[in-house]
């Protein structure tokens, strides 16, 4: 029997993300990385929370552990409605 290659927790991809991203930088300082990176993750996060939903918002927002008008205002600024 062989064993399944887990993938990495989120925290990892991100951890290793962020150490590929600044050794990139070259030295240079990032502006609003903080925005730069919740932009990133949330954009995919509501994407896939959409379709797995198929689009039911309240269901989505449940999902999210979030109220419906927050979750509507983050579709309409990324483009998802």
């Amino acid at each position: 029997m062989t064993k399944k290659i887990q993938d990495p927790p989120l925290s990892k991809c991100v951890q290793r993300s962020l150490k590929t991203y600044f050794k990139d930088m070259n030295g240079e300082k990032p502006c609003n990385l903080y925005t730069m990176v919740i932009e990133e993750i949330e954009k995919p996060l509501l994407e896939v929370v959409m379709e797995q939903t198929e689009s039911n918002q309240t269901k989505a927002a449940q999902l999210l552990g979030i109220n419906r008008n927050t979750l509507r205002k983050k579709l309409r600024h990324y483009g998802l409605e």
